[in-house]
């Protein structure tokens, strides 16, 4: 019976997976046929919707490549390719996941200060809010390179000025949700604390950051997948000499769509991965308190 519901929950997913790649093929015929057509038209050649549908999945720098062909593609630059190779993508996911961690930690780090502070003051929280909402307007396409040019001009290079717009884009979920957390204690729960006496801080550690565990764990799921993203767009204006966006760079620059999308599935992976694995944090700190997340 248990197999059977495993059966039924994996169903969905793999239903769904399959009508993505039965789309994606026949997009990619669609595509890549109308690039060879133009191509023998061109040479003043004579065509057939057999010879097309033929040769559409064998196109060297196809518009859309397969799936089998960027399959081959990961296989050549993850398990064929040695790690220490700048043609490897572990090589470069290393990279951009160095930026990401970093550039996460201090995106949490300023969120919860900010959070905190806006809790506990409601200037801090009239004067900060409107302007935490509106830095998320400003495309990070175009302050990405003014960070970098900021930082070069201070000797700041490498890891940091990427880890910085990083972090740009992760603060701001941290903060929204540890502020809605600090604000979920149960009123007669503050009413007894100030019965007791208890001062700010024994409040804020013995209630209110218990409350707010769930809602951080929630921005902290959306705040990793936005530090990569981040670390990513930080890595496409710069020039950067490795990572993911400097993959996804150099394969617009040739034309080489197979080395773009395998990046951008290894990007997808490592996004899952990272998201995951904040899910397994929240999920032993959830059971050791003796509770679970109603986030």
């Amino acid at each position: 019976m248990k197999n059977l519901n495993i059966g039924a929950s994996w169903l969905p997913l793999a239903s769904m997976i399959l009508a993505i790649i039965g789309i994606w093929y026949l997009a990619a015929l669609i595509m890549n046929g109308n690039q060879l057509i133009n191509q023998l038209e061109r040479k003043k050649q004579q065509w057939s919707y057999s010879q097309i549908a033929s040769q559409a999945y064998q196109v060297k720098r196809p518009m859309l490549p397969a799936p089998h062909q960027v399959a081959l593609e990961l296989k050549k630059s993850v398990f064929d390719t040695s790690v220490s190779s700048k043609r490897s993508l572990v090589h470069h996911s290393l990279i951009t996941l160095n930026s990401t961690m970093l550039g996460f930690l201090l995106g949490s780090v300023v969120g919860i200060v900010i959070a905190i502070g806006i809790v506990h003051n409601k200037t801090l929280e009239a004067s900060l809010m409107p302007w935490i909402i509106a830095s998320q307007t400003i495309p990070i396409l175009a302050i990405a390179p003014i960070i970098v040019v900021v930082l070069g001009a201070l000797n700041i290079t490498g890891v940091l000025p990427k880890a910085v717009i990083s972090m740009y884009l992760s603060f701001f979920p941290v903060t929204i949700g540890m502020v809605k957390g600090l604000r979920a204690s149960d009123t007669l729960h503050v009413e007894l604390m100030r019965t007791y006496n208890a001062s700010a801080l024994q409040t804020f550690w013995k209630l209110r950051w218990y409350s707010a565990q769930p809602y951080l764990f929630a921005s902290l799921k959306v705040a990793i997948a936005a530090a990569l993203v981040g670390a990513i767009v930080a890595e496409l204006p710069t020039g950067a000499q490795g990572g993911l966006g400097s993959r996804l760079l150099s394969g617009s620059y040739y034309g080489q769509t197979q080395q773009i999308w395998a990046a951008l599935i290894m990007a997808a992976l490592l996004g899952s991965l990272l998201v995951w694995i904040v899910n397994l944090a929240e999920t032993a700190l959830l059971k050791r308190r003796g509770g679970l997340s109603n986030a």
